[in-house]
């Protein structure tokens, strides 16, 4: 079978939620990129990870504190859990990833963004929904990037995250004030008004984050809320 041209394939394997793969690309002006693919699917690459990093960024600069413990729902190529660990004032970041061979890939140590080893650090095989469910009322933030937005789900079970019990019960697993953040490729409205409208968040708001990919603007979002002070 003959690969796509300046496409190399690095790793690719199955596992239980379907095939993912990494991928380098080499463009028209020499440079490379990383890609992954999930079941034959472009999913993200690493030309712009500006609004990857901002999920973090956003909401970390809305807390005070040191020590502050982070979970993140999906993880990608890695910017998002790199970016909190750049964080000096985060002492520990939790990511719940689906797909077990990406897991295993940043263990190993391919994907650049997330350097292995970080005692901070902890990376497992899961539903990110599964850790909400707790509700334990433990993470200072929240940042949760497992799908394209409500407006794009990839995995239509995503659907639940983003409905008023979802969002409640992610807010329900933040300390008090704190932040929950939401990465959506297209604005989400209708995202902040739901969770403005939640007993226990004391505000919501939308950051419209513009980027320009291969000469075509788009418009990315984070929806960020508050715990309310007395949960």
């Amino acid at each position: 079978m003959i690969g796509e041209p300046g496409i190399e394939t690095l790793v690719r394997a199955e596992g239980p939620q379907g095939e993912v793969a990494l991928r380098r690309r080499t463009t028209d002006a020499g440079g490379t990129h990383l890609e992954l693919v999930v079941d034959g699917v472009f999913a993200m690459d690493d030309v712009d990870t500006t609004t990857e990093r901002a999920l973090a960024t956003e909401a970390l600069r809305r807390l005070p504190g040191r020590d502050l413990r982070v979970l993140v729902g999906g993880l990608g190529l890695g910017w998002t859990a790199a970016t909190a660990l750049a964080e000096p004032r985060v002492g520990a970041v939790e990511v719940a990833e689906l797909h077990a061979p990406l897991v295993r890939w940043a263990e190993e140590g391919r994907l650049p963004a997330l350097l292995p080893g970080d005692p901070r650090l902890r990376v497992r095989t899961g539903d990110v929904a599964d850790v909400l469910a707790e509700r334990d009322g433990r993470w200072d933030a929240v940042l949760l990037d497992v799908d394209n937005g409500p407006g794009f789900l990839v995995h239509r079970s995503n659907d639940a995250l983003y409905r008023p019990a979802g969002l409640a019960g992610a807010v329900a697993a933040l300390r008090p004030r704190g932040v929950l953040a939401i990465w959506s490729s297209s604005p989400a409205p209708r995202l902040r008004e739901a969770l403005a409208r939640l007993p226990t968040t004391a505000d919501a708001e939308e950051l419209l984050l513009p980027v320009t990919r291969d000469g075509h603007a788009f418009t990315y979002a984070v929806v960020l809320a508050r715990r309310s002070a007395a949960g």
